[in-house]
């Protein structure tokens, strides 16, 4: 049986489920995932090993109408994604009533002009008798290659789409060793997964001004010393990220830590800090720096120049 291996990009509105599938699909965590839009501001790459395949899964942030410096990065990096792919595969909430957003990713898909499958998910929660207009609605508007239902957070569906994306993948070695579930640096991993608690432990318009940078990540023999700078726009947003007598830091702090060790498979000693800065959505230098491929660019033209190169 030949080898195959390609680039399959997942793309669609905030909160349709992108990050869930593919945390499910490769069997562990790699994408941080909330109840709240637009979680995911970078494309991540994620690595599916099969005996017979390697597919790399590319997660996005959410297509929408950028209102901010964030928001335009955000869709560029969505744009990015669909740069050398096989296949995309666009995924939509099917409990969701299908309006002017669903229009837009539709729109903004004909972008691509391969292969493209379009994924129900959430149908564990959906009926039949109204799962079946929803998909003439979509196969009206484009000409999906595929359709399937999904239960990203269950798995149902899964195993078929599996199936069909490496069927139309092309015979080829793999890209990534058999071992790598991610093209994330380690870093980065870590912003996320502080972010991510950071979110599930605030309201209201706190997560969406939540930033995360990592200030120190120095290894050592058995311990991993990472100091980490939350960064939010507003004084009052502050105190409801370090809480009454430091409870809400200190709780994200550790669950942050827990999630850390076991990625990492080490000890670490994690510090947070809480910063207020003042619109920085809009803020370039700082959104430039929540782009980890951008600082690899950066670290990588430094290196160049350096060695003479």
């Amino acid at each position: 049986m030949p080898f195959r291996s390609g680039f399959v990009a997942i793309v669609g509105r905030p909160n349709a489920g992108k990050s869930t599938l593919v945390n499910t699909l490769v069997g562990r965590k790699v994408a941080i995932v909330s109840p709240r839009p637009q979680t995911t501001r970078n494309r991540i790459q994620a690595i599916l090993n099969r005996d017979d395949a390697q597919i790399v899964l590319i997660d996005t942030p959410g297509i929408h109408k950028a209102e901010n410096v964030l928001g335009h990065q955000m869709m560029a990096e969505a744009a990015r994604a669909l740069q050398g792919i096989d296949l995309l595969s666009l995924i939509v909430d099917a409990t969701s009533k299908f309006g002017a957003g669903d229009r837009f990713s539709l729109q903004w898909i004909k972008r691509f002009t391969g292969p493209v499958f379009l994924l129900l998910n959430k149908v564990d929660r959906v009926s039949k008798p109204l799962l079946l207009p929803l998909i003439d609605r979509y196969r009206q508007r484009f000409d999906f290659a595929e359709i399937f239902p999904i239960s990203a957070l269950r798995g149902e569906g899964c195993s078929d789409l599996v199936n069909a994306w490496v069927a139309r993948l092309p015979e080829a070695p793999p890209y990534f060793p058999p071992d790598q579930f991610t093209d994330q640096p380690e870093r980065f991993l870590v912003a996320e997964l502080v972010r991510e608690q950071a979110i599930h432990a605030t309201r209201q318009e706190v997560p969406h001004a939540v930033a995360v940078l990592i200030d120190r990540f120095e290894e050592k023999t058995d311990l991993i010393k990472i100091r980490a700078t939350i960064y939010i726009e507003r004084q009052g947003q502050k105190g409801i990220l370090i809480g009454k007598g430091g409870e809400t830091i200190k709780k994200i702090g550790t669950l942050a830590r827990r999630e850390i060790e076991s990625i990492l498979g080490a000890h670490v000693f994690l510090e947070l800090f809480v910063k207020v800065q003042p619109n920085w959505r809009q803020n370039a230098t700082l959104v430039h720096q929540l782009d980890w491929h951008r600082q690899l660019e950066q670290l990588a033209k430094i290196e160049q120049e350096e060695t003479g190169g």
